[in-house]
C-alpha cells in the first residue's frame, strides 16, 4: 500500500492527498507533525525518509518520492485512470502552469520555516508576518483569478469540468488564505471553483480537519 508522510495542516500535503483521492488510490497515512517538539521532520530518522526534512512524501514499496508535484506526476503516470491532466499538450501545460503558480509563485514564500524565521531571526512581528503572508497570497491569487477568469479552457473547475491537478493545487491555497483572513472577494472565480470542489466527497476526505493528526 502507497505511505504518505503528511502533516494535516501542510498544503503541500494537502495537495497530495486530493490527488490521492481523485485517482481512488487506498494509501496509509504517516503524521509527521512539523511543531510538536521542535518538529518531528528534523529528526534523524524522517531525515532518513526524506533527506529535505519537508512533507509531504509518498512511499512506494522501495520508491520514495518527495515534492508534491513530483508525487502527483508520478501517480498520474503510474494509474493512468482518472486523470489528472487533460490528454492534449496544450491543455497539460496549462494546467502544470497553473499548478505551479501556486507551488512555486506562492507556496514558497509562506511556508511554515520561512514564516518562522522571519520572526526568529529577522524580528519580525506578528502583524509584519501575517502582512507578508497576504501580500504573497494576494499577488498570487490574483495571477491565478486573471488566467482562469479569461481563459476559455476553464470551466466548473480550474480546466474543463471535471477536477485535476490545477485544483489539488488551489484548493489548499485557498484554505490557507483563510486561514490567515485573506479578503477572498477580488477573486470571484476562484470561489466559485472552491466552492464547487467543496462539493466533493474527494475534496472533504482530504480536507485538514477529516485527518487522522488533526487538531
Amino acid at each position: 500500500m502507497l505511505k504518505l508522510y503528511t502533516y494535516f495542516r501542510s498544503s503541500a500535503a494537502y495537495r497530495v492527498r486530493i490527488g490521492l483521492q481523485l485517482k481512488g488510490l487506498a494509501y496509509e497515512s504517516v503524521p509527521v507533525h512539523l511543531a510538536r517538539d521542535g518538529g518531528e521532520h528534523l529528526r534523524d530518522d524522517y531525515r532518513a525518509i526524506n533527506p529535505g526534512a519537508l512533507v509531504p512524501c509518498l512511499s512506494d514499496g522501495t520508491i520514495t518520492i518527495s515534492q508534491s508535484l513530483a508525487i502527483l506526476e508520478y501517480l498520474e503516470e503510474r494509474w493512468p485512470p482518472r486523470p489528472l491532466l487533460p490528454t492534449d499538450a496544450a491543455g497539460r501545460a496549462r494546467v502544470r502552469a497553473l499548478a505551479m503558480i501556486v507551488a512555486c509563485d506562492i507556496h514558497p514564500l509562506n511556508n511554515l520555516r520561512v514564516l518562522r524565521y522571519l520572526t526568529t531571526e529577522l524580528d519580525a512581528s506578528e502583524n509584519s508576518v501575517n502582512n507578508w503572508y497576504r501580500h504573497w497570497v494576494e499577488q498570487g491569487l490574483g495571477t491565478v483569478e486573471a488566467h482562469l477568469a479569461r481563459e476559455a479552457q476553464t470551466g466548473e473547475f480550474c480546466h474543463g469540468d471535471t477536477p485535476g491537478l490545477a485544483d489539488c493545487g488551489l484548493i489548499p491555497q485557498v484554505f490557507n488564505a483563510r486561514r490567515f483572513n485573506v479578503d477572498l472577494t477580488p477573486y470571484p472565480t476562484i470561489r466559485r471553483i472552491s466552492d464547487r470542489c467543496a462539493e466533493l466527497p474527494e475534496f472533504a476526505a482530504a480536507h485538514p480537519g477529516r485527518q487522522p493528526d488533526a487538531e
